[in-house]
């Protein structure tokens, strides 16, 4: 696109002599002083936009923008993109279709919280993505079982309030939906709505088929593009990229989550907008004032997210080249390098890869994928963990 790119990202991992980028390193849990070295680095340079990546990253590129008077997100719209609670709360008062829902505070009793809660219902981080740390819970029992379960994963929070606050809310059921979107001075543009075909019932809710286009009827989308839309100006965000997650029950689309960035994964490559637009260059493009105008896409297309089968120790994964051979699917990617730790859902935040398919229509793509997942197989060992007692014994 003619742009030289600055990446910023956390901790020292990333390449210092790429011809294709420079880069900044910062520290997320430091985010004011994130800030300020972005600003230092950038100073007396001509730059175009700021564009985040990922949840953790949208409130200080908001910031960032904020300081170099280039459009963007207002904070307090970035923060209720990436916090549940906050999220919820704003929702709620616009009167928009959101589960009954209550915070839990872990430093206290979880009994006198839980008076009068409704089953079943689903807990979950108010700053995970992913679908991290959401688990269903049928009963009181195992509710409680599922706090202490998604506590144990909160060291992984950005500041003190996450560690110690969860969000807990009526289960929705019904057809979970995925939207894809950009907003342009306040305007919502919906790029895609993609299906979950799979039933995501529980206990744990991992993200596995994304198809498109959507099967829902013409009303119900213009119903979804609508909360979506309601949901954006409820949080008061107006620039950039939006994903969100609905579910549509009884006639309405009850609005799960909604953030300000792109669909996550190596998902957005199945997306391809007019004269071969990849997501990306229509995010960037905005964000540098040159907004490019979607089309929509001519093919139908679908995702599979390959689910990790058990916990254990990566071998290998067999099958591939026959999956590869099923007619319709354009690529297959694992992500994972052999020996790496497999961790599922709810605590595992890592897919071990993608299967991509185009089709003439939605039902082909799907079919496609669901005959190459099947000619996987996904070879793990067992994980060993040695006890501290153990260790000392050996030593």
């Amino acid at each position: 696109m003619g742009l030289d790119v600055w990446l910023v990202a956390h901790g020292p991992a990333l390449p210092t002599n790429s011809k294709l980028f420079q880069s900044i390193h910062i520290d997320l849990h430091q985010p004011g002083a994130a800030v300020e070295t972005i600003l230092a680095a950038a100073g007396g340079r001509d730059i175009a936009g700021v564009v985040a990546t990922d949840d953790s990253t949208v409130e200080i590129a908001a910031n960032v923008a904020a300081a170099l008077n280039l459009p963007h997100n207002p904070l307090s719209a970035a923060a209720c993109s990436r916090r549940k609670d906050l999220a919820r709360a704003r929702l709620q008062a616009a009167k928009l279709p959101v589960p009954t829902h209550q915070c839990l505070n872990l430093d206290n009793a979880l009994e006198p919280q839980l008076v009068g809660q409704r089953y079943p219902c689903v807990i979950k981080p108010v700053a995970f993505s992913g679908s991290r740390g959401v688990i269903r819970a049928d009963s009181q029992d195992e509710l409680m079982a599922a706090c202490a379960r998604v506590q144990t994963m909160l060291g992984d929070a950005e500041n003190p309030e996450e560690l110690t606050t969860l969000l807990v809310e009526d289960y929705i059921p019904g057809m979970e939906i995925a939207v894809e979107a950009i907003l342009h001075r306040g305007k919502l543009i919906v790029l895609t709505i993609f299906d979950k075909p799979d039933p995501l019932e529980g206990p744990y809710f991992e993200e596995t088929y994304y198809i498109t286009p959507t099967a829902l009827a013409l009303d119900m989308q213009g119903c979804v593009a609508n909360r979506v839309a309601q949901a954006c100006a409820a949080y008061g965000l107006t620039e950039g990229p939006v994903h969100a997650e609905l579910r549509v029950h009884e006639g309405e689309a009850w609005i799960l989550e909604v953030a300000s960035r792109t669909i996550g994964g190596r998902c957005a490559r199945l997306l391809r907008y007019g004269a071969g637009h990849t997501l990306e260059e229509l995010v960037i493009a905005q964000a540098v004032g040159q907004p490019l105008k979607p089309q929509t896409p001519d093919q139908a297309g679908g995702v599979l997210m390959i689910p990790t089968p058990r916990a254990g120790i990566l071998r290998r994964v067999e099958g591939v080249m026959s999956a590869m051979r099923i007619k319709y699917v354009e690529d297959l990617e694992i992500s994972l390098r052999e020996g790496s730790r497999l961790v599922p859902l709810p605590e595992g935040n890592r897919y071990l890869g993608f299967i991509f398919a185009r089709a003439p229509s939605s039902a082909q793509a799907e079919r496609a994928l669901r005959t190459a997942h099947a000619c996987l197989n996904v070879v793990v060992a067992p994980l060993f963990e040695l006890s501290d007692a153990r260790v000392s014994a050996i030593a």
